[in-house]
């Protein structure tokens, strides 16, 4: 996710402080990964430095001046561009898991093991994503789905890989 894309997009309903940007991220879009202050920070001023905003006020406040920071005319066709960009589609070539699988043969560890325990785990996962959905909101039905629909590839994946153990061994030792 690209994190300043998104505080820009959050900006054009209308100018805010980094604190209201992070609140507004962590409720929309960070329900698992909140947002760090200082990545806030940190990205505000990468974007005021690029000219995609501008500050339109310092308030004094019991602690440190708070900045509010506006979307400027480049920040919004920035945004739009990157909108109207599609993402590219992640192949997933170089999986983690595969490694791990193809290491184990090749250590001679149990490959087998290895796929019921990566399964046991899928499902745990997928089991909680399902409670979450049903308790959620349709944003968080929306995210619980997509993210169901990748562990529903990974487990068909899983079983596939099982069933082939024997025969990537072979070529494996070849």
């Amino acid at each position: 996710m690209s994190i300043g894309h998104t505080l820009l997009g959050l900006l054009e309903s209308g100018p805010r402080h980094g604190y209201d940007l992070k609140r507004a991220f962590d409720e929309k879009f960070g329900h698992d990964r909140p947002l760090a202050y200082g990545q806030v920070y940190a990205t505000m001023s990468r974007l005021l430095k690029n000219g995609l905003v501008e500050v339109d006020g310092v308030e004094a406040g019991g602690g440190p001046e708070r900045k509010r920071y506006a979307i400027t005319g480049a920040g919004v066709t920035d945004v739009s561009q990157w909108l109207a960009q599609p993402e590219k589609p992640e192949p997933y070539l170089q999986s983690t898991l595969y490694t791990k699988v193809v290491l184990a043969l090749l250590t001679g560890r149990s490959a087998a093991d290895l796929l019921e325990t990566q399964r046991a785990e899928h499902l745990r996962l997928m089991r909680e994503l399902t409670r979450r959905k049903q308790g959620g909101d349709l944003a968080d039905q929306l995210i619980c789905d997509h993210a169901l629909f990748h562990l529903e590839a990974d487990l068909r994946w899983l079983e596939l890989t099982a069933a082939r153990l024997d025969q990537l061994a072979k070529e494996l030792a070849t």
